[in-house]
């Protein structure tokens, strides 16, 4: 089977394995429904899935990617870490892209029923960082959903600024924790500044635009917050 390996199959979820990655897609049983990608840090995004359901998303598919280089497959060029104990971010995002568009999505697209009716693509913390750098490289993905966004990270604001997006989305969504920006670290207290900066930027172009302020630091109700910003961009 090549570099697909299938672990497991239920009546909505299936496992597969593509390259590194291992791949969790929760299918929709409605014909054409929308197709979420979501990059996750750990886990297979179950328990967004069921949040999404308890808030009656239930016409979505939903695509974890999870087993990412966190801070090489998310990041768009090399930054030193913020802490001294942790990796620097290496610049893997344009690698990693490839690699979810030529051969992720065309085989989850293969597994859902018909064809989506719009793709997406959402993500926390750097996730959220590399979805909204991915409108600067590809046209695939309709909407955007970044939530707790890594926008402190170096330059990225006067990126998108300096650059022409490959597409527009028909929504972008962002949200931060409101004491996310309370920390002595001077590279992350100005996270809240750029995410409005970013959000306020975005709509000056066109775009249809949310901003939502939660309760709460960067790991407060993470799940909530990821399935909250789903829900925004359906």
């Amino acid at each position: 089977m090549g570099d697909y390996v299938f672990i497991m199959i239920d009546l909505n979820k299936e496992k597969l394995n593509i390259k590194d990655k291992k791949i969790t897609l929760y299918k929709s049983t409605d014909k054409n429904a929308p197709l979420i990608v979501f990059n996750t840090f750990e886990g297979d995004g179950e328990g967004v899935y069921k949040e999404l359901q308890n808030m009656g998303c239930t016409f979505i598919n939903l695509l974890v990617v999870g087993n990412i280089d966190w801070n090489h497959d998310m990041s768009p060029w090399y930054m030193p870490s913020i802490y001294s104990k942790e990796k620097s971010f290496s610049g893997g995002a344009d690698e990693y892209l490839k690699l979810l568009i030529d051969e992720i999505l065309p085989k989850a697209k293969e597994l859902i029923e018909g064809v989506p009716k719009f793709t997406g693509i959402a993500g926390y913390s750097l996730a959220g960082l590399f979805a909204v750098y991915t409108m600067y490289k590809t046209d695939v993905f309709d909407r955007v959903a970044c939530m707790s966004g890594s926008l402190w990270f170096s330059d990225f604001i006067e990126y998108c600024k300096r650059n022409e997006y490959k597409r527009l989305p028909d929504k972008i969504y962002f949200s931060l924790g409101d004491k996310e920006a309370n920390t002595r670290n001077p590279v992350l207290k100005t996270v809240q500044d750029k995410t409005i900066e970013l959000s306020e930027y975005f709509k000056s172009i066109g775009a249809e635009v949310i901003f939502e302020l939660n309760s709460g630091n960067h790991f407060t109700d993470t799940i909530l917050r990821s399935a909250k910003g789903i829900k925004a961009i359906l």
